[in-house]
């Protein structure tokens, strides 16, 4: 009971208690100072209203007093007698309204028209008789002309007032005025006071159910949200939702419940499709892990086509390097001996990059080493050698060997056909150098088909040939024409062979190994073919640094012992 009693009066000191809250004591002091600069700009006025009807008074009793004695005094009295009358009027003290007196201090005689002072007594007027003349009214002689000084009030009487040849000028001491509207002022500030008080207070207590409660309420919903978003809990059930109010406050409210509830509904609907993502990525790296499956079994049959062992032939060195850029390439190579003894180099580049140049690039490695080896021309071999253009004046040790040479160079013709007819329409083609080398000799038979030159390094002046392209690309028409070339490979000398993803490397900043640092390398005598590759490697990837390989990187070198 007793704790029912201390709860009951608590919510009654409450209810009834000043708010507290920043706002409400901002609005409070506004609506405060409002009232006090409402009051200020009417008490200003009422204030000068009061002080003229005071000074009215005095006017008004001022008058009167002269008037009496004007009317009183005989008419044939001397200046001296009538002066005598006029100083009977000095400090007497004349009761007005209230508290209000005032006395005269002094005054001034003068004879109108010449201004001569006929006498005076007490304080002299501060009103001269030359603005009493200039300040007379024209059209109301008869008023009596009033200057105030602070708490002096300065009043002439002209001949039409004082029915004589005068002038007479009254000093009045008006200090009570002035204590009056001090009084004037104590009150109506005290009633201000007491009204911006009651008025403040009203507001006061106004303001904490109308205002301040409910946007306490909210602001507690507004951070029960933000946990409940923050923390990914239930929508909490929020206490300004009972909050009924048909003004902007209540439209805050419902704005913040629409709000929230469309929050709520996009992450639901984010929760939902982070699951769906989630299980995509899962589907995806799935089917990733089974795609890089597959294509490392590519690279591993891929790798397979490629010489496992590169042949040697006594006297020669052969070396390669490959580097793909991705599981698969395009480019290839193949050193493989032909049926006559000689040597079938192949260097290449299928157009494209990935799966498709990696089977286009096994199906031209295929044609290449299967039509090199079957192929059997027919006719007498002088008139095919004499009837080959530009092959007129052969080369060679023998018509036999120069017969084989061209024999497996048809792969070329024959491969070209192929890819033409059965897989043109896939636009899919390489560039390709063959060429057959005799080894006894140093013969090179090749084609140069829309390959990067092959040079032919000597060592002591360097590059001593550049093997061009005597050819288009393999697989773009069919019945095209390659032309067939032949060059020596001296003692001592070596043959660099190489495709495209060399000059094109690429560094971090994009700039390019290019062809010009290429040669500059193979100007370099190098011992071997070995050598020659690794130091060409070498640079290109201290060139590239850290940017990832844009292109396949093949390199093919022979080598003629001395």
């Amino acid at each position: 009971m007793k704790k029912n009693q201390l709860n009951y009066q608590s919510k009654m000191l409450r209810k009834f208690s000043l708010p507290n809250a920043r706002l409400s004591r901002r609005v409070v002091l506004v609506v405060f100072a409002s009232i006090v600069v409402i009051e200020g700009i009417v008490l200003i006025p009422s204030v000068l209203r009061r002080r003229n009807e005071f000074l009215n008074q005095v006017e008004e009793v001022s008058a009167g007093q002269v008037k009496v004695l004007v009317r009183t005094a005989p008419p044939n009295d001397s200046d001296a007698a009538f002066l005598s009358r006029i100083k009977q009027l000095e400090n007497e003290p004349i009761q007005l309204l209230g508290k209000l007196e005032h006395r005269i201090l002094g005054g001034v005689l003068y004879q109108y028209g010449t201004g001569e002072v006929l006498g005076k007594f007490g304080e002299e007027p501060q009103l001269s008789y030359q603005e009493v003349i200039e300040n007379t009214n024209p059209v109301n002689p008869e008023k009596p002309y009033y200057v105030s000084y602070g708490d002096r009030l300065d009043a002439a009487w002209t001949p039409a007032n004082m029915m004589r040849e005068y002038i007479l000028i009254f000093s009045h001491d008006t200090s009570t005025v002035s204590d009056e509207l001090n009084d004037f002022i104590v009150r109506i500030l005290g009633l201000v006071i007491i009204i911006s008080l009651f008025v403040t207070l009203g507001v006061w207590f106004a303001l904490n159910p109308l205002v301040i409660s409910p946007i306490l309420c909210l602001r507690k919903d507004l951070i029960r949200a933000g946990n409940a978003v923050k923390q990914d809990l239930d929508p909490p059930k929020f206490a300004s939702l009972e909050i009924d109010r048909q003004d902007e406050l209540g439209e805050v409210i419902v704005a913040f419940n629409q709000m929230f509830d469309k929050i709520t509904e996009t992450i639901s609907d984010r929760k939902k499709a982070e699951a769906n993502l989630k299980e995509s990525y899962v589907q995806v790296e799935a089917l990733n892990q089974a795609l890089n499956k597959e294509l490392d079994k590519g690279r591993e049959i891929q790798e397979n086509f490629l010489p496992p062992e590169i042949l040697q032939k006594s006297g020669w060195e052969f070396a390669t390097f490959f580097k793909p850029a991705r599981q698969v390439a395009g480019d290839f190579y193949d050193v493989f001996e032909l049926p006559d003894g000689s040597v079938g180099l192949v260097i290449a580049d299928v157009c494209d990059k990935g799966v498709g140049a990696a089977l286009f690039m096994a199906l031209f490695r295929s044609l290449i080493r299967i039509f090199s080896a079957q192929t059997k021309l027919r006719g007498q071999s002088s008139k095919i050698l004499a009837e080959h253009p530009p092959l007129n004046g052969w080369m060679g040790e023998s018509a036999s060997v120069n017969l084989a040479h061209l024999n497996a160079l048809q792969a070329v013709y024959l491969a070209n056909n192929y890819v033409a007819e059965y897989h043109g329409d896939l636009g899919m083609f390489a560039t390709l150098f063959f060429g057959a080398l005799s080894p006894s000799t140093g013969l090179l038979t090749y084609i140069n088909a829309g390959h990067e030159p092959l040079y032919i390094l000597n060592p002591e002046s360097g590059i001593r040939d550049s093997l061009n392209s005597t050819g288009p690309a393999v697989g773009m028409l069919a019945d095209m024409e390659f032309n067939l070339a032949q060059t020596y490979i001296q003692p001592g000398e070596s043959l660099i062979g190489y495709t495209d993803g060399v000059p094109e490397a690429r560094a971090m900043d994009g700039s390019f190994f290019t062809g010009e640092q290429l040669l500059s390398l193979l100007q370099k005598e190098t011992h071997s073919a070995q050598d020659l590759v690794h130091n060409i490697a070498f640079h290109v990837q201290n060139h590239v640094g850290g940017a990832e390989q844009f292109d396949d990187i093949t390199m093919l070198a022979v080598r003629r012992m001395i």
